[in-house]
Order: structure tokens, then C-alpha cells, then sequence
């Protein structure tokens, strides 16, 4: 195996970890489009920038949701690592907590869309109503 398909294969494994389900389906989706783009995600994402160990998991969603909330229109991508956050033991709260926290920094309408989106994955994991 080159090391082209060695990194790809680490951040798949990484990608399935963190991801899930959710993160295989983006992947999956570029097949008919751009599988460069899908092998650059697993390979340069989450082979090389995820797997780095400085910042755990956990640490790594919270920074993510809070730049895909401050960027706004990232609505699809924010609700791939709303799952992920949940997957590496992010609680719910502490997810609409991080929104309302950017409100601040980024403003209502975009912490808003963010907080929709965490509804709507919420729902889907049956994690309504969120206690605080």
C-alpha cells in the first residue's frame, strides 16, 4: 500500500470514529462529482488534521461547530459534526449552550440556524427536550 492509500485508510478509520454514518454519506456522495475532494477529506481532514493529537475529539467538534456557526450557510456541514459532536460525548446542552455562546460573537441569525439545525438532529436521536 503507497502512502497515499495509508493516509486515506487512517483518516477513514478516523472519519468512521468521529463521524459515523453521517460523515460516510458525504464521502459517498462525492463519488459522481469529485472523489478527489472525498479522498482529500478523509485522507488530508481526518488522516492528517484530526488525527493529531494535541486536541481531543471532543475539543476538535467544538471548535468546528463554532467556526461552521460563525461562517453561516454551512447548515449540511454543521449537521454532520452536530452528530459527531454527540458521537465523541458532547451533551446536548452543552451543543446549544456553544450556539448561544456565539450569538455573541457571530450574531442571533446564524446562532439561530445552528441551533434549528441541532433541533432537527436532536429530534432524529429522539434527544428532545434538551435539559440545561
Amino acid at each position: 500500500m503507497d502512502a497515499r492509500q495509508e493516509k486515506y485508510e487512517q483518516g477513514l478509520e478516523v472519519l468512521r470514529q468521529i463521524d459515523g454514518e453521517a460523515g460516510q454519506r458525504v464521502i459517498d456522495s462525492l463519488a459522481d462529482i469529485s472523489p478527489e475532494l472525498a479522498h482529500q477529506i478523509v485522507a488530508w481532514g481526518f488522516g492528517e488534521i484530526y488525527s493529531r493529537p494535541t486536541l481531543p475529539p471532543r475539543d476538535r467538534q467544538l471548535v468546528t461547530l463554532g467556526i461552521l456557526t460563525a461562517l453561516g450557510g454551512c447548515e449540511p456541514q454543521l449537521e454532520v459534526h452536530i452528530n459527531a459532536a454527540l458521537n465523541v460525548g458532547i451533551t446536548p446542552a452543552q451543543i446549544v449552550e456553544a450556539f448561544l455562546h456565539a450569538a455573541g460573537y457571530c450574531g442571533m441569525p446564524r446562532a439561530l440556524n445552528a441551533t434549528f439545525v441541532a433541533k432537527k438532529v436532536f429530534a432524529e436521536r429522539g434527544l428532545l427536550p434538551v435539559e440545561n
